[in-house]
């Protein structure tokens, strides 16, 4: 059973849309660093292709929703990275607190909000079966 629970076929997990126009409304995103074209939340953004890890995300209000899979920990450095060269950064992300990126990216460097209840990606159904929560990068 908590295989079926903590799996999935994919680390991509799209941001609900009325949880990202509530902080687009509120921050004004220029950038989404990290998006598949049909799911882009901006006209500004980068693709897998382009690869957003690779890229500046400097002059920018940024707004990443990363996969999370391995590849989350890059994405959190980059972001927190990003942050000290005063690059305003929006995170949607799983609370995983007990991770190494949470506590040298995140703890005591980002504001956190955990969101309350589990989030409904994309067309899905179900909620997730994890918690989430926003960082807040120089905002």
């Amino acid at each position: 059973m908590n295989r079926i629970l903590f799996s999935s076929k994919t680390d991509l997990w799209s941001t609900p849309q009325s949880l990202f126009d509530e902080l687009n409304e509120e921050y004004h995103f220029t950038l989404d660093v990290c998006a598949l074209p049909k799911k882009k939340k901006k006209k500004k953004y980068f693709t897998p292709e382009q690869d957003g890890l690779k890229q500046s995300w400097q002059h920018h209000v940024c707004w990443c929703n990363p996969p999370y899979g391995r590849a989350i920990s890059s994405w959190v450095e980059k972001a927190y990275r990003a942050s000290l060269n005063h690059t305003p950064i929006v995170m949607l992300l799983p609370a995983r607190t007990d991770t190494k990126w949470f506590h040298d990216y995140i703890l005591r460097k980002a504001r956190i909000d955990f969101i309350r209840g589990r989030l409904t990606f994309g067309n899905a159904i179900n909620p997730a079966p994890f918690p989430s929560m926003l960082v807040f990068y120089n905002l």
